[in-house]
Parts: structure tokens; C-alpha cells; sequence
């Protein structure tokens, strides 16, 4: 298998508008530095998240609530300044979104460091919100299901969506953000049908993690992608390096061609 990197188009919010109209899907990972950005944004993945997951994985704690907004600026700041071409999205982190100035304080300080669109955690409360910030110019990503930000609420890390009135909500609630001016809907630990159905009902591209194989991309964190993530993996996870001749850029590329054929999430990787 080749390690060559894939020809970068011009990709910007509207691109995954077109992508979801064709029917084709696209890829996202996590990156928090310049070298990680550098190989990921080469070898085709289109959406680089700098996520809130940088306080597990890169700080060593036990969930994403003790970021900072300046621990996800000076990571937004290293990635930019790595990425060849791919779109930039970045997490508002816990409590850095609880009032309306908060909200575009804080997204202001990411979108200077190089961010193209905030991530932001909840359902349809943060219409609001969601409605303030594109006013302002700032492209949203609403985040459904697992909301990790929330785990304590949600007793631990649960599949969200099961009883079929709680799915029914959400599905509502998924149609308020996109009506507020959400850009794009991540859907986290949901069963394969409602990731389907929220897929269906949305204009708006649905990136899943976890969320089943219909949806319009995927995402990974690129620790648990490389299996570096210490402990047991996620059901949704699968470690693209493990038997791969090619390194790092190779897991990569090769998670990339699994995500646009729909090969990935295998039924294993997902929730009935």
C-alpha cells in the first residue's frame, strides 16, 4: 500500500454541504500538535478536531473536564500551524460556553489561533447559543448523544438513545440546532438506526463516532486509531496500525479509505 498523500482540495464549511448532497463521505480525526496535523492533514483526512479528549490523552486525566480554554488554544495554535489543508474544528471546553459573552469570548480566542468552527456540547439548549455565534460569523458543530463534558450527569460512559422516546428527542432536538444555524451535527455512542434516522432528517452533514456506518463521516481520537491509548478500547474503536506495514501515515491513510468506501465501523464497531 502506498503512503502517498492525497491530493488536498479546498475544503471549507460548504464543501461537506456538497459532500453529503453526493453522497460521499468524509473522514476526521483528532490532532494537538504540528507533526500529528502535518501527517493526518497529508494523508487525506479532511476534518482535523482539536478536541477537549487533548486532557486524557495528551494531560493524562480522567476525562476532558479540566481543559482550558487555553490548553485548547495553545493546541489549536500548533496544529495550524501543521495542517496542510484539511477543515479545523475545536471543542469549547467544559463551562467555557455558560453565558452568551463567555460563549463569544472564548470562541473568539480559538478562532484567532487558527479554529474554522467551534464544537459545542448539548442538545437543543444551545440553540441559543448556536444562533449567537453564527451571527457573529462563527461557523458551529452541535455534539449529540455522549456528551463527554456531561458524564457525570449521564452516570459514566453510556450508549445515549435506546429507549425510543429518549431517541424521538433527539432527533427533535437535532432539527432545533440545524433550524438555530448548526453546520454540522457529531453524533456520539448512539444505536446504528437513530444515527440512520438523524442522518436522514438532517440537511446538514452528521459526523458519528459510534453512531453506525450511515452516517455522512466519521471521527476518531488518533490515540485510540493507534491503538496508544492505554486500556480497553471502545466498541466503536478499531486500531489501524496494528498489522500495518505502512507506519503511522499508513494506519492513517488506510482509516481514510475505510470511512469513504463505508467499510468502517464494521457491525462490530457498532450499536444496536
Amino acid at each position: 500500500m502506498s503512503t502517498q498523500a492525497v491530493p488536498r482540495k479546498s475544503i471549507n464549511v460548504k464543501t461537506f454541504m456538497k459532500m453529503k448532497q453526493a453522497g460521499e463521505k468524509f473522514a476526521s480525526l483528532t490532532a494537538y500538535d504540528y507533526c500529528t496535523a502535518h501527517v493526518v492533514s497529508s494523508a487525506g483526512v479532511e476534518v482535523i478536531l482539536v478536541g477537549d479528549s487533548l486532557g486524557m490523552v495528551i494531560q493524562g486525566h480522567d476525562s476532558s473536564l479540566p481543559v482550558t480554554v487555553e490548553d485548547v488554544a495553545y493546541h489549536m495554535g500548533c496544529v495550524k500551524r501543521g495542517n496542510q489543508g484539511a477543515f479545523l474544528m475545536v471543542d469549547l471546553p467544559f463551562m467555557s460556553y455558560y453565558s452568551d459573552l463567555k460563549t463569544l469570548e472564548n470562541s473568539a480566542i480559538l478562532m484567532r489561533e487558527g479554529a474554522q468552527m467551534v464544537k459545542l456540547e448539548g442538545g437543543a439548549w444551545l440553540a441559543d447559543s448556536t444562533r449567537l455565534l453564527v451571527q457573529h460569523g462563527i461557523p458551529v458543530c452541535a455534539h449529540m448523544g455522549l456528551t463527554p463534558q456531561s458524564v457525570n450527569h449521564l452516570g459514566g460512559y453510556r450508549v445515549q438513545g435506546r429507549d425510543p422516546q429518549k431517541a424521538k428527542e433527539m432527533v427533535e432536538e437535532a432539527l432545533v440546532l440545524q433550524d438555530a444555524g448548526a453546520s454540522i451535527l457529531l453524533l456520539e455512542c448512539v444505536p446504528t438506526e437513530l444515527g440512520r434516522a438523524i442522518t436522514e432528517k438532517l440537511e446538514i452533514p452528521v459526523i458519528g463516532i459510534g453512531a453506525g456506518p450511515h452516517t455522512d463521516g466519521q471521527i476518531m481520537v488518533l490515540h485510540d486509531m493507534l491503538g496508544l491509548y492505554p486500556g480497553k478500547p471502545a466498541k466503536f474503536v478499531k486500531n489501524f496500525l496494528a498489522g500495518n506495514s505502512e507506519g503511522v501515515q499508513g494506519a492513517i491513510i488506510e482509516y481514510v479509505k475505510a470511512v469513504k468506501a463505508g467499510t468502517f465501523p464494521a457491525p462490530e464497531h457498532c450499536y444496536t
